[in-house]
């Protein structure tokens, strides 16, 4: 198989874009490197193009290790002829090369065979011929001690021929395009289990063409049917089927065919629909799967790259009720300088105390905005402070608690802050998230920040994989201060490993801060490779080399300070120039390795050093006249911010401890096909009440109509 070109029409780039990328990624390049630092290589390919042709070579590399373990074995077992090698070598994907290789596949004791042991196979190949014998008088040849009788000896026949006929690769190609295109799929309520399974009501009795059911509905019945609560089954019309065995199995109407017509239902409906539906249900489930991946994954995506406050000061606050509210001051790089607990609400409703104790916290350690979780009592303690009419610059932000508890209760946070429990772990991270919401965020396993759909129904591995790419993508995106970054925090930039993170981290304790990118020299097996992956993802505020701060790569040093030499200024002046291009003109520096893209991004970079590609943080400020479900009437018009999306819709927080759902068909005044398309997570919106269900726990939302 030429990997190259297929690759190549798979994912419809051209063949020296994909040669240049899978050489570069032999040579140990990462992607997020590729992509910004080989442009000229590559012909401009973005992370996701160049992750498409690492994740086709891997599927390529998977389906040749198979191949090469069936011409094996096959070889072994002195079964392989030349036909069924070139057979096997021709074989575009699995699903193929598994259809050749089953008649050949050691299988555990089948009907067919036990019929074989007992010398039955002639009968078979008689019968398969369709001859105008007597079928009766054909099998009582094969009548002997332990073959009672002439219908035993025809029932071990039709036996034999019901796999061969289920083994047939052409057959099974054509019956399965007939499962994908034109399958049923029902699930029904498993009737003793009708009072738990309430919440399944939907799909009672419910049933859908496979081919047009959403990923979000099949991964509900599926979790069903999981639980114990549906029965589920995917099958086309069995007569169309049986059809296409006849045309192709049916020589005529004789007595034999008949049996061979007897055999091939059998075939049908107790080799192959078990077997096809399987495979149905597993292709459903995959690209349900990947469905799911892919809109967690773009919920991840914004959710890191979500606005920070930057170095602030701040106060975080992580609201409760009975056990009260834990506080944490830290100062602008997130260090932890006081906590204490405040018991504002009921029981204690000490209020007055509560709001004397935060002023006092606020004027000592000088804080510069205040970050409320958006858990229990959120709403409560945002009003307490609202209340307190702070000083104008001190900013009140509510953030989301997703993977708080999850953080506050691992090794990472007990590493951290060993002296204290997980509520001052939990607002700590609070804090920190409205500094640095990426920062933060990467020291919790993606799939628990709580985005996304069916995430806890998917292949942990397919999840975890795919997740670490959008992680290290927004990492190397934004870049890194190497002075400051956290162990977890390193270990995603382009090139380093959790190893050598905590090397550099260690390094940093003991000798202080790093004053070059060149210092990473030092670092124990910190070569060459690596140093080169890393470097321009790594910044260093206040270092000997002005582009020590920036994305510029060290490798273009030199030419950038050529730039500044016939410009006629220092490089230090260079920097931070808007009028740049009326200085430098790029096409005097194309060279054979370096073309206008990456020169382009050069000057970029020196226009904006280290600029952040996020947005600032912004505050939203719910309805105060709305606190809990109860207060909602269908028509009001409320402000809201977009917690989670699915491919049904968005699910919106109103501020009233429950999140409210404006499903797709009411997202926009046109016709919405994806929800990504028109909203983000973290996004402010204005939503109106359609309809409030306090028994179900269900607030319809509606966007459609409402001026954005």
């Amino acid at each position: 198989m030429d990997v190259i070109d297929s690759i190549s029409r798979i994912s419809g780039i051209a063949r020296h874009q994909v040669g240049a990328v899978l050489a570069m990624l032999d040579e140990g390049n990462t992607i997020p490197f590729i992509a910004r630092y080989r442009k000229e290589r590559t012909g401009m390919l973005d992370e996701e193009q160049i992750q498409l042709i690492r994740d086709e070579k891997l599927r390529i590399d998977k389906l040749e290790e198979r191949r090469s373990a069936i011409l094996e074995s096959m070889q072994e077992r002195q079964l392989l002829t030349g036909a069924l090698e070139q057979a096997i070598r021709g074989a575009q994907n699995l699903t193929d090369l598994e259809d050749i290789y089953l008649p050949y596949r050691p299988k555990k004791k089948t009907r067919a065979s036990m019929a074989r042991e007992l010398g039955l196979e002639p009968l078979a190949k008689m019968l398969m011929s369709q001859g105008h014998q007597d079928p009766q008088k054909l099998a009582g040849s094969f009548v002997k001690k332990d073959v009672a009788d002439s219908s035993e000896a025809l029932q071990g026949a039709r036996d034999i021929i019901a796999e061969w006929i289920a083994e047939n690769p052409e057959l099974r190609k054509s019956l399965r395009m007939r499962f994908e295109k034109f399958a049923e799929f029902q699930s029904k309520l498993v009737k003793t289990k009708e009072e738990e399974a309430q919440k399944y009501r939907d799909y009672f009795d419910y049933h859908e063409p496979a081919s047009r059911m959403p990923s979000h509905r099949f991964m509900a019945v599926m979790r069903g049917h999981k639980e114990g609560f549906l029965r589920i089954s995917a099958e086309p019309d069995e007569e169309r089927s049986l059809q296409n065995i006849d045309r192709m199995y049916l020589k005529n109407q004789g007595d034999c065919a008949q049996e061979v017509k007897k055999a091939s239902r059998d075939a049908y409906k107790r080799l192959i629909v078990p077997s096809l539906e399987n495979e149905l249900l597993q292709t459903l489930e995959e690209k349900a799967a990947q469905s799911a991946v892919r809109i967690f994954a773009a919920n991840l995506r914004q959710l890191l790259m979500a606005a920070p406050l930057g170095e602030k000061r701040i106060l975080g606050i992580d609201p409760g009720f009975r056990t009260g509210c834990k506080l944490v001051c830290l100062d602008a790089q997130g260090k932890l300088l006081h906590n204490e607990t405040i018991y504002p609400h009921q029981p204690q409703q000490q209020d007055k105390q509560a709001m004397a104790k935060l002023s006092n916290l606020i004027e000592t350690y000088k804080i510069d905005a205040v970050a409320i979780g958006n858990g229990t009592g959120g709403r409560e303690t945002e009003n307490l402070i609202t209340r307190m009419h702070l000083p104008a610059h001190v900013k009140v932000f509510v953030v989301s608690e997703s993977g708080a508890s999850i953080y506050s209760a691992s090794k990472t946070a007990r590493e951290e802050f060993p002296q204290y429990d997980i509520t001052v772990r939990g607002a700590v991270s609070i804090g920190r998230r409205l500094q640095d919401p990426l920062a933060e965020l990467v020291k919790i396993e993606p799939s628990a920040v709580g985005v996304g759909q069916y995430q806890h129904d998917i292949d942990a591995n397919l999840m975890n994989d795919q997740l670490a790419d959008v992680v290290r993508s927004c990492v190397n995106q934004v870049g890194v201060n190497l002075n400051t970054a956290s162990v977890h925090l390193l270990s995603y930039v382009s090139g380093l490993s959790a190893a050598t993170a905590g090397k550099i981290v260690e390094q940093r304790n003991q000798v202080g801060a790093f004053t070059s990118r060149n210092d990473l020299f030092n670092i124990p097996r910190l070569g060459k490779k690596t140093y080169e992956q890393c470097a321009g993802f790594l910044r260093i505020p206040e270092a000997q080399h002005p582009l020590d701060n920036s994305a510029v790569h060290p490798e273009r040093y030199g030419l950038v300070e050529k730039m500044a030499k016939d410009a006629g200024i220092p490089l230090k002046d260079l920097i931070g120039r808007k009028d740049l291009k009326s200085l430098i003109d790029p096409n005097k520096y194309v060279s054979q390795e370096i073309g206008l893209p990456t020169l382009n991004d050069i000057l970029a970079e020196l226009e904006k050093p280290g600029r952040d590609p996020r947005k600032s943080a912004t505050i939203l400020e719910f309805d105060p006249n709305v606190r809990k479900p109860d207060d909602l009437i269908p028509g009001m018009v409320l402000p809201g911010i977009i917690t989670n999306i699915t491919a049904f819709g968005a699910f919106v927080d109103v501020g009233v401890k429950q999140d409210g759902l404006v499903h797709i068909s009411q997202l926009a005044d046109q016709f919405v096909s994806d929800p990504l398309q028109v909203v983000k997570l973290h996004q402010h919106v204005k939503v109106k009440v359609m309809e409030v269900d306090l028994q179900r726990k269900r607030i319809a939302l509606a966007m459609k109509g409402v001026p954005q």
